[in-house]
């Protein structure tokens, strides 16, 4: 591994969830890898899970960890190559990278998508450019449209708790008052998708068809009910348009994730990548039942980025 920053930087995915099984069973027990490293952690976008389950995985890997909010703990950063800073920008991308690079062995950074410009945030111009001037190996913390370590975090949930060799996985849309990316998902499909043991169904109402790219392989369903039946694990997740990029086309509270819903499935977990609008996308009878992983999910959120970072550092 020398980047991390989709599913096919994973390699064999088989040995990774292994190896963060084994992690996740004695986090402690390799430290001798992170001892005397560095990780370095970027962030243009805000974030709870996953700035403190880095920080905490740095920590756990007998690593130290520094966290640099850009634009705020930083100068502004100029993005555009052969830009004339003479305006507001006061130091240039290429510039920081390589600075940060000398004072970390590895760099975590975290983008966010404008979702105006559909091929600038398609393209990642801004991770990519991290990418191009990073002199150390870089991890995604979530970029304009991958969110990768959430991703590996809930293939390891679904993995320590399923009870049958081959499970149905669904991801429903639903409803949310604001338009947001389609990072989260499209990276659950780029995993899950690809997973040999999972049979993997999305559902959606029409207009809300994510990037094929990522979702190969996978039955498209626009009846909600219909996807859910016999499902063993349910991920609910907001997206805006892709085709109409940014947009919301139609927000139906019959998408909310209900106990009725779930009466649908056999028996499924609950999976959800958090923050969460309660009574919006999800209600709370759903979100607090017995059968709800979201808070086991986000604390595997550490044993992703351990796995991550000890793959890079070993």
């Amino acid at each position: 591994m020398k980047n991390f920053t989709s599913f096919a930087d994973a390699g064999d995915y088989k040995a990774l969830l292994q190896q963060a099984l084994e992690i996740k069973a004695n986090p402690y027990g390799y430290q001798h890898i992170g001892r005397n490293k560095t990780v370095g952690l970027i962030f243009f976008n805000p974030s709870l899970r996953t700035r403190l389950s880095s920080v905490k995985a740095a920590y756990n890997l007998g690593a130290q960890a520094w966290v640099l909010n850009a634009g705020a703990d930083s100068w502004t950063l100029e993005m555009a190559d052969g830009a004339v800073m003479n305006g507001g920008t006061q130091e240039h991308i290429k510039d920081a990278i390589a600075v940060m690079s000398q004072y970390c062995d590895v760099l975590g950074v975290r983008t966010f998508p404008t979702l105006k410009d559909k091929a600038e945030d398609y393209e990642e111009v801004v991770f990519n450019k991290i990418l191009q001037y990073a002199t150390v190996p870089v991890i995604s913390l979530e970029s304009a449209t991958l969110h990768p370590l959430q991703s590996f975090a809930d293939l390891i949930t679904v993995a320590e708790t399923k009870q049958k060799e081959r499970v149905k996985v669904v991801l429903t849309w639903a409803p949310h008052v604001r338009a947001l990316p389609q990072c989260v998902p499209n990276s659950f499909c780029d995993w899950f998708s690809e997973i040999d043991w999972v049979d993997f169904v999305i559902t959606h109402p029409e207009g809300y068809e994510l990037d094929p790219k990522f979702t190969k392989g996978a039955r498209i369903e626009y009846d909600q009910k219909k996807a859910l039946e016999g499902a063993d694990y349910v991920q609910a997740k907001n997206w805006s348009s892709y085709r109409n990029y940014g947009q919301v086309l139609a927000n139906d509270p019959t998408w909310m994730l209900t106990p009725e819903h779930m009466a649908l499935t056999d028996g499924a977990k609950f999976l959800h990548c958090l923050p969460v609008r309660r009574n919006v996308e999800v209600s709370d009878a759903v979100l607090d039942a017995p059968g709800s992983l979201i808070i086991q999910e986000a604390g595997n959120r550490t044993t992703s980025m351990q796995t991550v970072l000890h793959e890079l550092l070993k």
